[in-house]
């Protein structure tokens, strides 16, 4: 039992970042009283923002600032379920962030929207090219939810976010030149797209020149000054390449703690609790209602807070994490192929080409924006014919230049081959920095029986509890992908005059390695969809089994997507929103009836 049981109120939010800042503005703006928890520290672009400190890369990129404590809690890895899974102990291969904003502070503002074919894949898939085509042992799932369902909150998102970009189509109509793949949107972007930088520029050229398509890329960094529904206002990017794993000394990249949280924090029916830990949901007598959660506050007191409604909006794993600890839902086994606590966890399948070109061709690699860029999505979810490649699943392709700085640069040296040392190493080092572009395979990953998340059975947290295990590896129909995608940018590089290319394939067979940076976009674990035995929540995203707990993040993805997760999480807690405050709270209970 708790030490210390507060009052009750409507809603408590669990974890501070995009998904609970949107949850509790919501919700406040419904007229319910909210308390958010956020396990770390209470953090502002004000003080975590202030210049010149935040924009110390030993600090921020690889002392890991503002990211999450390792040593408190973290994940146990492993490839296969044969293994033993042992602790992941420092920042590498992902980095999750900690404090108020979450990863949504130190992200980098590449704001997409999911494509409609991603939203019914499996639909998808059967109705182009048969069942068969679905690999054994390949959990392929739809959301439950269309693009059409979700487009008016996406088009919310983007205005909250202040997002820049070039439409193609709106309300059918040709307005512009931008992804052609693009379905129509109901309005054009809040912002401008922000300009190429001169290694995009040629990429944009290039691919034009072979016959793809490129865009400017939608980027959550302001490229004029800008007033978002919320009356909060944001700065025109610099393009000072300080946005992933930073606070915006500029207030140009979007984030909960720039966005929405100026706003929230002045009404006075919202309550933020930083340095609230929780530990898990509590649930009555039946395990059909949740009665709040159990917290560890600041001074390690147990701390009880009832509430009406439970928003489980924290990083994806955590999400997982936190309902295997409450059992909400039931866990799922990969023997049996049953249960959907841990089921379809994915992560995504990035790789990076580097060209080099000749001396008189300067790159100005410092210089960039976190989600500005160009890209194409010739090879990219159904926009291309799978049948005679054998795999499911695409990639963009982009030059997104978010700015190199000196100890990055270092770290990448130069091509293959370098010596990790001496006065080779530093003219690498110099070519590939002055003269190099850096293009991104930024691909999918597809949901698998053996691919899943449990609780270690051996490993536990500072807390006591039991960490959260971690078996995934790269299966071949997603090398497959990846290494056609990339086959497709030697092309692009060819066009674009490089004197020496670096294809960034993966290779058959190759293991997911903890040691190296690949991306934060971790997802599923607790999805969404219309099948209680295959998904752990409904459409609205709330629990089949606890009618009372929403749970809102990446973890709701039944697959991997080409696309930065971001866009579509923001756009999953609006729709989920809309429906709590106009149905669930008029009548609360279960909104899907089975």
């Amino acid at each position: 039992m708790a030490s210390i049981k507060m009052k009750s109120v409507d809603a408590v939010v669990i974890g501070g970042g995009w998904a609970g800042a949107i949850l509790a503005k919501e919700l406040t703006e419904a007229g319910q009283s909210v308390v958010m928890l956020e396990r770390g520290a209470d953090r502002s672009t004000a003080s975590d923002g202030a210049y010149p400190g935040s924009i110390d890369e030993l600090q921020a990129n690889f002392r890991h600032k503002i990211f999450q404590n390792l040593s408190k809690s973290s994940v146990t890895i492993r490839n296969s379920s044969d293994q033993t899974a042992l602790p992941y102990r420092q920042m590498a291969a992902f980095l999750p962030g900690e404090g108020v904003g979450g990863a949504g502070l130190h992200w980098s503002g590449v704001h997409f929207r999911m494509p409609p074919d991603d939203l019914i894949m499996r639909t998808k898939v059967k109705e182009k090219y048969g069942e068969k085509f679905i690999p054994e042992g390949m959990n392929l799932q739809d959301y439950g939810v269309t693009y059409d369902d979700l487009e008016p909150f996406f088009d919310k998102a983007e205005k909250v976010f202040g997002t820049s970009g070039e439409a193609y189509t709106v309300n059918g109509q040709v307005v512009g030149k931008g992804n052609f793949f693009a379905p129509s949107r109901s309005d054009n972007f809040p912002l401008p797209a922000l300009k190429d930088v001169y290694g995009a520029n040629m990429f944009r050229k290039a691919a034009e020149e072979v016959g793809f398509h490129p865009y400017a890329m939608p980027a959550a960094n302001a490229s004029a000054q800008y007033t978002n529904p919320y009356g909060v206002q944001m700065g025109p990017c610099n393009f000072c390449g300080y946005c992933s794993g930073y606070a915006c000394y500029m207030y140009s990249k979007a984030s909960p703690n720039v966005n929405i949280l100026p706003a929230l924090r002045n009404d006075p029916k919202f309550e933020l609790r930083a340095e609230s830990h929780v530990l898990r949901v509590e649930l009555d007598s039946t395990k059909t209602k949740a009665t709040g959660v159990t917290y560890l506050d600041r001074k390690g007191n147990e701390v009880f807070q009832p509430a009406e409604l439970v928003i489980v909006s924290a990083f994806q794993f955590h999400n997982v994490h936190l309902m295997l600890l409450s059992g909400i839902g039931k866990p799922y086994d990969p023997v049996a192929n049953e249960g959907v606590v841990g089921r379809n966890f994915v992560y995504q399948n990035v790789t990076t080409t580097t060209a080099w070109f000749d001396k008189s061709v300067y790159t100005n690699q410092f210089i960039g924006t976190g989600g500005g860029g160009v890209a194409f999505d010739d090879f990219n979810s159904e926009n291309f014919d799978h049948g005679p490649l054998g795999f499911i699943g695409g990639s963009p392709v982009w030059v997104n230049q978010a700015g190199i700085k000196g100890i990055a640069a270092a770290k990448i040296g130069g091509p293959p081959g370098t010596p990790h040392w001496g006065s080779a190493w530093k003219k690498a080092m110099v070519d590939t920095y002055q003269h190099s572009v850096r293009m991104d395979a930024h691909g999918t990953n597809m949901a698998y029986r053996d691919v899943y998340l449990d609780l270690d059975p051996t490993w536990k947290d500072a807390y006591g509890l039991p960490m959260l295990r971690m078996t995934f590896d790269w299966k071949d129909n997603d090398i497959r992908m990846n290494r056609y995608v990339v086959s497709q940018i030697a092309k692009v590089t060819k066009a674009m005059g490089a004197t020496d290319v670096h294809l960034g394939q993966r290779q058959p067979g190759e293991h997911f390695d903890t040691r190296f940076y690949q991306t934060t976009h971790l997802a599923g674990g607790a999805v969404m969809g219309d099948d209680p035995k295959t998904s752990a929540l409904n459409r609205y995203l709330q629990s089949w089994d606890v009618s009372n707990v929403f749970v809102i993040g990446a973890n709701a993805f039944p697959q991997g997507t080409g696309y930065n997760p971001t866009g579509m999480v923001a756009a999953l807690a609006y729709w989920s929103a809309h429906h709590i405050r106009t149905t669930y709270l008029k009548n609360p209970g279960p909104l899907v009836q089975l």
